[in-house]
């Protein structure tokens, strides 16, 4: 299957949608540290998901533990890279990087707590407990930087949504809509047909005439 071609200019308005999705994913994730309404609801598939691979193909135990925050970062990732090389779809791929920030967001306050182990847990060990510490990484002391990095790549990759977005935005105001249907400007002959364009005019056709 061939990659298609570049998309069409799309409208200010998929643009100003994409923006206030930017906005509100922005403000739960690092204005309120929370998570996003009903995204949050995905992105915890996702994080089961890395672990389930896991559990299949079990490399170690360390991995296995970090691959649920891995996962749901990856998976709209990697979603972004398709829309924006594969699918050339500018809004679509803005959209899932501003998704792509709220995990990184929420990876951060998980590894964070790693060494108190407040948050309210589906199930099991907390993952970042178990890989930062003494049977992982042996670095719980670090915790606190890891999210600090880790949180700073999400605003990262959140300013950057949101400049794309804005430049999106800009070209679409400043490119003339096109015109329906591929009509072209009427040309004078379009409007008063010269004698040469008359079918009893022409010498070399016959005439239909009796």
């Amino acid at each position: 299957m061939q990659r298609p071609e570049a998309a069409r200019a799309r409208p200010a308005a998929a643009w100003i949608a994409v923006l206030v999705w930017c906005a509100v994913a922005g403000y739960f994730a690092f204005v309120r540290s929370q998570r996003v309404p009903l995204v949050s609801l995905a992105d915890l598939g996702f994080h089961e998901l890395g672990h389930l691979v896991m559990y299949v193909f079990p490399i170690n135990r360390v991995l296995t533990a970090a691959m649920g925050s891995v996962m749901q970062c990856a998976v709209p990732l990697g979603l972004a890279g398709y829309f924006g090389w594969y699918r050339r779809d500018s809004v679509a791929m803005v959209a899932c990087l501003a998704w792509v920030a709220t995990n990184f967001q929420d990876a951060s306050v998980y590894i964070a707590d790693a060494p108190f182990q407040r948050l309210e847990l589906i199930g099991g060990e907390h993952d970042w407990a178990f890989v930062l510490g003494r049977d992982g990484l042996d670095r719980m002391h670090q915790a606190a930087q890891i999210a600090s990095t880790v949180r700073g790549f999400g605003v990262l990759i959140l300013i950057l949504a949101i400049g794309l977005g804005i430049s999106g935005l800009l070209r679409a105001f400043s490119t003339p809509a096109p015109t329906p249907g591929g009509a072209r400007a009427a040309k004078p002959d379009d409007r008063w047909p010269t004698t040469s364009r008359m079918q009893s005019s022409d010498r070399d056709r016959p005439s239909t005439r009796w």
